[in-house]
């Protein structure tokens, strides 16, 4: 059942992306959320690579729905903050498809979504028309399990896969984000576009918010709010940084004997204490 709470929650996630940049650090488990929601975020983002990392498989649409789903639960329940879903492609090819995934999802306490046009890794893509189907079954979904105020963030890989002519892309990803705000998008995510230029003249040409995937050597999020974005997430960075602070902290250990790597963790307490007791 849909409380009021996870209306406000919905809600409060659509103003933040409107009003000024909001920033989504992107979690993949309870514990990445918590802390993360420690450190001052205002709303959380999940991570399918981070997430498909900690159960053992690499990323690319290789989860299921009900681990997704699971995952999602536990990140709602550990964090008092609005949460958006990395859905994939939807767990399938068709508009049922991504129906079913925003039921359930929206079940699990997620109050947005990311929802890609990619068939498959590297492409290709769905076309405009087809993705405006599946994002109209998206906001149909969520109309019909009774959270309307659902925040479905489309993302268009154009940019991140290379499709097309380098100099057809930006075109591309203009027309896409009509035809998506058309069928019930709320804002467009742009993986692998961060050349400022071209950021500015795609939020001067689509009335979405854009949503920009930001990491090592991007531009700062004063930047990108000067090209005009208003949505900046880090994808699988932090998941990342986090796996391989893993291996290097055990070949330090195995290799020199030394902990060294360790030595910038906060303290025990501090993680400890961002968790609540059952």
């Amino acid at each position: 059942m849909i409380t009021n709470r996870q209306r406000a929650m919905a809600a409060a996630l659509r103003t933040l992306q409107t009003d000024d940049v909001l920033v989504l650090p992107n979690a993949w488990d309870a514990a990445s959320a918590a802390l993360i929601a420690a450190g001052g975020a205002r709303a959380i983002a999940t991570t399918s690579a981070g997430l498909s990392w900690s159960l053992g498989r690499p990323d690319g649409q290789n989860l299921t729905r009900p681990e997704m789903v699971d995952a999602v639960a536990r990140i709602a329940a550990a964090v008092d903050l609005p949460v958006s879903a990395d859905v994939e492609g939807g767990y399938g090819p068709g508009a049922d498809d991504v129906a079913r995934t925003v039921a359930e999802v929206i079940g699990a306490g997620a109050v947005g979504i990311n929802l890609e046009d990619s068939r498959a890794p590297g492409g290709p893509l769905f076309g405009a028309g087809d993705q405006a189907s599946r994002i109209r079954a998206a906001r149909e979904s969520a109309i019909a399990a009774g959270l309307p105020e659902l925040v479905v963030n489309a993302r268009t890989d154009v940019y991140l896969f290379g499709i097309g002519s380098e100099a057809g892309r930006l075109d591309d990803v203009v027309a896409r984000a009509r035809s998506y705000a058309d069928a019930g998008a709320d804002s467009l995510f742009v993986p692998g576009l961060l050349d400022l230029d071209t950021l500015a003249e795609l939020t001067r040409r689509v009335d979405l918010p854009v949503n920009a995937m930001a990491g090592p050597g991007a531009p700062s999020v004063d930047d990108l709010r000067a090209a005009g974005v208003r949505r900046v997430t880090v994808g699988q960075a932090i998941a990342q940084a986090a796996y391989s602070l893993a291996r290097r902290a055990a070949v330090e250990a195995i290799e020199k004997g030394t902990f060294d790597s360790l030595a910038d963790a906060d303290p025990f307490g501090a993680v400890n204490g961002a968790f609540r007791p059952r």
